[in-house]
């Protein structure tokens, strides 16, 4: 893709022995996959992890020079379904996708993976979504490790310990049978660090195919060896690994009767929060003994022990409900006959992110319940400083579709239609499209999942008696949306509306390519089309409309939903992710400037004196650049509706006022750089006759 490029990051990646990263930690871990030696890596895009992938597809001499296999998954099953690579090879492999709904999508695989175990080395690395900056549901990775017997790792957010614990993942894995997962929080994916880096190393390589052995097979009676295997050699050679290599790290404070244990991750915040309550140092000097979980399963008991023996309380620092290693410390404590007071949730919230400030709260009621309430009153009285400090409140920054988005539009059209055949249902699903469940379109009564809109939407028809509509993206027809959506209505003779909204990119992610695109160099020859694909699965009703047609959209929903007949009805909204098209617009536009050429940019505005103060339109449209402005006219105090330079021309303002029948006040205007003699002597024209025109009015 021409407007995109990752050199940079690939000449990272090509560093040798010796030499010095400086980057973000997401990219370190693409770095130190290279640096261990793996033979094949793939993955689902998805933040905070997208990067990963995004590198590695453009690093393709880098691999072919090698050995490694780079596969872009169509979803995170297909994507976990590449470790039985390392099942049957002793081959190391690393796969990636966003948690905790890519694991879902993946779990038939991992869970089938995890029974019989790996002989190669197998690394799951998963962006956990969590907190105040996520974008998928509140649950956490951790369930599926425990109940699947996968080790779980959570590396303290420090390029070196991120590194480090790849490079181990790898050997942990290999050291116990058993796929190994990375869980990587969204401040450990973006952190900046720099570490010493190591030659990269060629992958494993095989002649021989495997021979058939039905043990390596998750099927019965294999299963139940695999169950006991898990408990009595897995598990125990995880630990005596982890302990041995000292994967948890323990950080020595002055006092002696109290300590806190806490997931790696959440190291640094702790940080934070201890030094705004004077508790540590800038160096990362604490004066609480700091017990770092960089391994969350299993955890080890003898490690628990040797911490929380001779202390009269510990704090568990567990993000994230339910308190898993919170449980599993007190059963452990309990076993040993360890007296230790053990804190937790009785201090910190249920649920939620542990941010520095949240911490800080949290730490003040530990000091205050137990043996360290020497040291209440003087981290009440930090806390309440540090509060005071940020206090004023931060402006609202509510989320929305990018200025020119082709999937506005669509909104705007289904708003339209609905005030002439009333409400509809409308089933929403993950993407940018999601957004149109914000204001000013607030549409979607349900999200369940990335490609399962039109499949949430089968049974409304018989409750409301009136044909839903299901919103999804390319993206997500190709990731779930094709099997579970279509084949499933049209195998059960499904009555509904399916609006897939066709920019060419998965584009909340950064703009992946996926089946159907269409770029410079990818799949020119052979691409996938959605419409082809429709009809070669049988259905009837299809309309393919440019996105940015208001009218001719609405009309097309009004059709599809009131029309006679049943069955499925599928509306294509064809329109390029306006990010993407602007990157290879404005590249293409530079080169033709720098060449001489004619250029054309279309910009739009407002006649002030014609704008009726309604702002109907920027309730239709929603666009960022469509804001307001004080109204020039000293006789009216209403403002006028105004667009500004971030305007990047896609039209949908006009096209909402030619629909809605608003005021026509809006005006559109080129701007031609180069301009030829013809341009210029139409330009003369123009004003020659306006001027005309201009002087008879003031006549």
């Amino acid at each position: 893709m021409a407007e995109r490029s990752f050199q940079h990051e690939i000449g990272l990646l090509r560093l040798g022995e010796g030499e010095t990263f400086r980057g973000e930690g997401i990219l370190a871990v693409t770095k130190a996959l290279l640096q261990s030696g793996v033979t094949y890596v793939g993955g689902y895009q998805g933040a905070p992890v997208s990067h990963l992938m995004d590198v590695l597809i453009d690093a393709e001499d880098l691999l072919a020079e090698l050995g490694v296999h780079v596969e872009a998954a169509t979803n995170e099953a297909g994507a976990a379904a590449l470790l039985a690579a390392s099942l049957a090879y002793p081959v190391r492999g690393a796969v990636t996708w966003k948690s905790v709904v890519g694991t879902n999508v993946a779990s038939d695989a991992l869970s089938n993976l995890a029974s019989p175990g790996v002989i190669g080395g197998a690394l799951i690395i998963i962006g956990e979504d969590y907190g105040d900056g996520a974008s998928v549901i509140q649950e956490r990775s951790h369930a599926f490790a425990m109940k699947s017997s996968l080790w779980l790792l959570d590396p303290r957010p420090h390029l070196p310990s991120i590194v480090h614990m790849v490079e181990q993942g790898f050997e942990l894995s290999e050291a116990s049978n058993t796929p190994v997962m990375v869980e990587l929080r969204i401040k450990a994916c973006h952190v900046t660090g720099s570490f010493q880096t190591k030659a990269n190393r060629a992958g494993a390589k095989l002649q021989a195919p495997a021979a058939f052995d039905y043990g390596r097979l998750s099927h019965p009676p294999s299963t139940f060896a695999h169950e006991v295997a898990k408990v009595e050699s897995r598990l125990p050679a995880a630990r005596a690994f982890i302990r041995e290599h000292k994967l948890n790290e323990v950080f020595p404070g002055s006092r002696s009767d109290v300590g806190i244990i806490v997931q790696g991750g959440l190291y640094n915040s702790l940080m934070r929060a201890l030094a705004k309550l004077g508790l540590a140092d800038a160096l990362g000097n604490s004066q609480i003994p700091i017990y770092c979980l960089n391994v969350t399963w299993p955890l080890v008991p003898e490690e628990v022990a040797e911490f929380c023996a001779g202390k009269n309380a510990v704090l568990m620092v567990e993000e994230g409900t339910p308190e898993y290693l919170e449980q599993s410390l007190s059963l452990m404590m309990r076993q040993a006959d360890i007296q230790t007071r053990l804190h937790g949730k009785d201090c910190l919230p249920q649920a939620g992110e542990y941010t520095a400030d949240v911490l800080v709260a949290g730490l003040a009621r530990f000091l205050e319940s137990g043996p360290g309430r020497q040291l209440a009153a003087d981290t009440e009285a930090r806390a309440r400083t540090a509060a005071t400090l940020l206090d004023a409140p931060l402006p609202g920054r509510p989320p929305g579709f990018c200025t020119g988005c082709p999937e506005r539009p669509v909104f705007s059209a289904l708003k339209l239609a609905q005030q002439e055949i009333g409400q509809t249902h409308v089933a929403a699903d993950i993407g940018c499209h999601s957004f149109g469940t914000l204001p000013p379109f607030s549409m979607g009564n349900s999200i369940l999942g990335f490609g399962m809109s039109l499949a949430s939407a089968a049974a409304i028809s018989s409750v409301t008696g009136k044909r839903p509509v299901a919103v999804m993206g390319d993206g997500g027809f190709w990731h779930n949306g094709i099997i579970s959506g279509v084949a499933g209505s049209l195998f059960n003779k499904g009555d509904g509306v399916l609006v897939i909204l066709q920019n060419g990119y998965t584009s909340a992610t950064g703009q992946q390519f996926m089946p159907s695109t269409l770029a410079e160099g990818h799949r020119n020859e052979t691409p996938m089309d959605i419409e082809k694909t429709l009809k070669v699965m049988g259905v009837k009703w299809l309309r393919t409309v440019r996105s940015y047609s208001v009218a001719t959209m609405r009309e097309t929903l009004k059709e599809a939903i009131r029309g006679a007949g049943k069955g499925l009805r599928v509306i294509i909204a064809d329109g390029e992710c306006q990010l993407a098209r602007q990157r290879r617009v404005k590249a293409e536009d530079a080169a033709r400037l720098k060449a001489g050429e004619r250029v054309i940019r279309v910009r739009y505005g407002v006649d002030d004196d014609i704008c009726s103060g309604d702002h109907a339109c920027i309730r239709l449209s929603g666009c960022p650049s469509l804001t307001i402005k004080p109204n020039p006219d000293p006789l009216r105090d209403d403002p006028v509706a105004s667009v500004i330079p971030s305007c990047v021309g896609c039209g949908l303002c006009g096209e909402v006022a030619h629909a809605a029948a608003l005021c026509p006040s809006f005006w559109r205007a080129e701007v031609i750089q180069n301009p030829t003699r013809f341009d210029l002597w139409l330009d003369g024209l123009r004003r020659r006759v306006i001027g005309w025109m201009q002087g008879r009015a003031r006549a």
